[in-house]
């Protein structure tokens, strides 16, 4: 097995050194759920914080769960929460490919590097073939590979690989004990003899997960590795596999799983959101971010509204927390509120239009004039369309909402307002918040009534309903003089009927 050193030591060379450099390297196999998302903000936190660079690297060697379409959900999520990468499929990089399959022929030429080392070893055995023994540090369901090719020499596996007999690389594992650092879990030891010789290379020559991923993360310089802590119990056989090489090892972050609650975790199938399903619900992206970085991590202080930029100058992957977080979506929806309220007006009403359109088809009515109404009152754009419906139609509404204990109003007192406001509202030349406003306060200061008992059955008239966004002024201002008064005299009406 001839092994052509020069071209090992041309892929050193053009490792880039001397900087931080991360990657977020998504599988292809569907939707991008919260932990990823938090996977992916980490991972571009630490480079962004150190001035390093962020790769996007696409973990695509199971080809079985791969999902047509996901690619492009892992890009597009990425683009709108702001994580830029500066190497990837994409805009490729120094150590490209960045898309795993195209890499092929780099792991199996790694694998027989590993092997010519003896760190990995020719597995001939047919399934029918391979006998297992229960590990008892493994656990009850799991089994560990015991290989009757494992010591067989060099020349006699070179004389079956040649035979054409099918065979798979297994890393090979020797006695003793493996330690390693994380910077979440501190030093962990474990017993060699409890690790299992896993796969590296399969029959068909792609790369197993664990293999591609150390022979990926060195060869593209990566300094840190963020992943799940479900990954620890694989960190020995990954440091091996560094050792087997003679490479430098990273610096591990585990972060520790996101919970729907305190035994179960968020789950697709269990009816968890997505990132995606996050935005259909009415979540802005910014908030969705800030809330997800909070998972598992605490900066100092008190505060928890930050953009993407101060994080970048305060993130500390120290201050990163062992203990599962919970996903709390009552707290997302408070982070929400306060986003959509720190919005610019101009920003809020191009975000809310579309949800203003649900339920106001009429071309007349100005969106943005809506949106003002509802901003500070607004958690999810979800909300708005429900809010807002009484602009196109009014509803059935029954006359008992004119009885109002807090203004004073009741249905004979309704009356005796909407027919005084009616003819002022028809006499008014400007239609302008102030001036509706000041028909219905100065009736009222004439009368010496709290503008409220004036208002009220004004509100009423018009929007059906006791809950809106908005008063009386800014909603018969928005429906415009002759629509306010055919509400209102349908109101007298109703009083009337």
């Amino acid at each position: 097995m001839a092994l052509d050193m020069d071209w090992f030591d041309q892929m050193e060379q053009r490792i880039p050194k001397g900087e931080v450099r991360t990657r977020f390297a998504p599988s292809p196999t569907g939707y991008m759920h919260v932990g990823n998302l938090r996977t992916a903000l980490y991972t571009w936190l630490i480079a962004r914080h150190a001035g390093g660079k962020f790769l996007l690297r696409i973990e695509d060697t199971d080809q079985a769960r791969q999902v047509e379409g996901a690619v492009e959900v892992i890009n597009r999520t990425l683009e709108q929460c702001g994580l830029d990468h500066d190497e990837g499929p994409d805009v490729g990089g120094p150590v490209g490919p960045y898309i795993q399959t195209e890499r092929r022929d780099f792991y199996k030429k790694y694998a027989q590097l590993l092997m010519h080392r003896g760190g990995a070893y020719r597995c001939f055995c047919q399934k029918n073939e391979e006998s297992a023994v229960h590990g008892a540090a493994l656990g009850a369901a799991a089994t560990k590979h015991i290989c009757p090719y494992r010591d067989i020499s060099q020349e006699e596996s070179d004389a079956l690989a040649a035979q054409g007999k099918p065979y798979v690389i297994r890393q090979k594992i020797q006695p003793g004990q493996t330690s390693f650092d994380d910077v979440i879990f501190g030093r962990i030891s474990v017993d060699n003899a409890d690790l299992d010789e896993g796969v590296l290379l399969k029959s068909d020559g792609l790369p197993t997960y664990n293999f591609a991923n150390v022979v990926d993360d060195h060869l593209m310089g990566i300094t840190h590795v963020v992943r799940g802590n479900e990954y620890l119990s694989s960190a020995p056989k990954y440091n091996l596999l560094y050792q087997g090489f003679g490479w430098p090892i990273p610096t591990y972050v585990h972060c520790s799983p996101v919970m729907r609650d305190a035994q179960h975790k968020m789950s697709k199938r269990h009816g968890d959101p997505s990132y995606e399903d996050l935005i259909q619900m009415g979540y802005l992206t910014p908030a969705v971010v800030n809330y997800v970085a909070l998972l598992g991590w605490s900066p100092e202080g008190e505060e928890e509204i930050f953009s993407l930029s101060d994080m970048v100058k305060i993130f500390d992957i120290s201050r990163i927390s062992k203990s599962p977080a919970i996903f709390d979506m009552a707290k997302l929806t408070h982070f929400n509120a306060v986003y959509i309220k720190a919005m610019t007006p101009q920003a809020f009403a191009a975000v809310a239009e579309p949800y203003i359109r649900q339920t106001v088809a009429n071309p007349a009515i100005d969106p943005a004039k809506i949106a003002a109404t509802l901003q500070q009152r607004c958690e999810r754009l979800t909300d708005i369309p429900a809010q807002v419906d009484f602009y196109d139609a009014l509803p059935d509404y029954s006359a008992e909402l004119y009885t109002n204990k807090k203004s004073k109003s009741t249905p004979e007192s309704s009356v005796e307002m909407l027919n005084a406001v009616l003819p002022r509202f028809e006499a008014l030349g400007d239609w302008e918040p102030e001036a509706i406003k000041a028909v219905m306060t100065d009736y009222a200061a004439q009368q010496e009534l709290k503008n409220a008992k004036v208002m009220w059955p004004v509100r009423i008239a018009l929007a059906g309903k006791a809950v809106t966004p908005g008063g009386a002024v800014e909603i018969a201002w928005i429906l415009g003089r002759e629509e306010t008064l055919r509400r209102l005299k349908l109101g007298l009406e109703k009083l009337n009927g």
